[in-house]
């Protein structure tokens, strides 16, 4: 999805909310001076702190490193000087490349539902990736499990004798991807 959408700008964005589980107002806002490396620093986020911390790929961190270079972005200058109506509309487009009806926030709830598939502490996802305040807030985030998800993760939980009489886990993640009540198989290319 990420890779079929036209243009590094709107690549980008669909990056930084589906990987970096920003808000689509903290990627409209940020600018220049607030990359560091690996981290974004949002400032006068929605939690009422000065100041928070976004974390994102080093794949994802180059790739806004050069976007910046190519459009000789100034350090107060905003990466992405757009409305909000057209940053839904790139969301909204990106979403119908893959037949589903998406909005910003799904893709924030994406970053929180892989990163949990994928066998990250529900205190990191909660506290670092989407930096809530309360781990319940986080826990209705993460949404239901389809009774098919649950069944496959006990599975995946059963202990394997066969190693020396030692039990061990398989947490292998899933592919399941959950946008409001409905479940895909989605697959994002990073």
């Amino acid at each position: 999805m990420v890779f079929r959408t036209e243009g590094p700008r709107n690549r980008l964005m669909l990056q930084l909310m589906s990987r970096g589980a920003m808000r689509v107002g903290e990627v409209l806002n940020i600018t220049h001076r607030d990359i560091e490396e690996r981290k974004i620093t949002i400032r006068d986020p929605k939690s009422g702190k000065e100041a928070e911390v976004v974390f994102i790929p080093q794949k994802v961190a180059d790739r806004l490193k050069e976007y910046i270079r190519d459009k000789r972005i100034e350090p107060d200058q905003r990466i992405f000087p757009i409305t909000y109506p057209a940053a839904r509309a790139v969301v909204k487009k990106a979403g119908k490349l893959v037949g589903i009806n998406l909005k910003t926030h799904d893709l924030r709830r994406h970053a929180a539902t892989y990163a949990s598939r994928s066998g990250t502490p529900l205190e990191i996802i909660s506290k670092v990736i989407l930096r809530h305040a309360n781990l319940s807030t986080t826990q209705r985030y993460l949404g239901k499990v389809s009774d098919t998800e649950a069944m496959r993760w006990i599975e995946n939980l059963t202990v394997d004798q066969t190693k020396n009489g030692v039990g061990t886990q398989n947490t292998s993640p899933l592919p399941i991807i959950y946008f409001g009540r409905k479940e895909y198989r989605l697959v994002l290319v990073y």
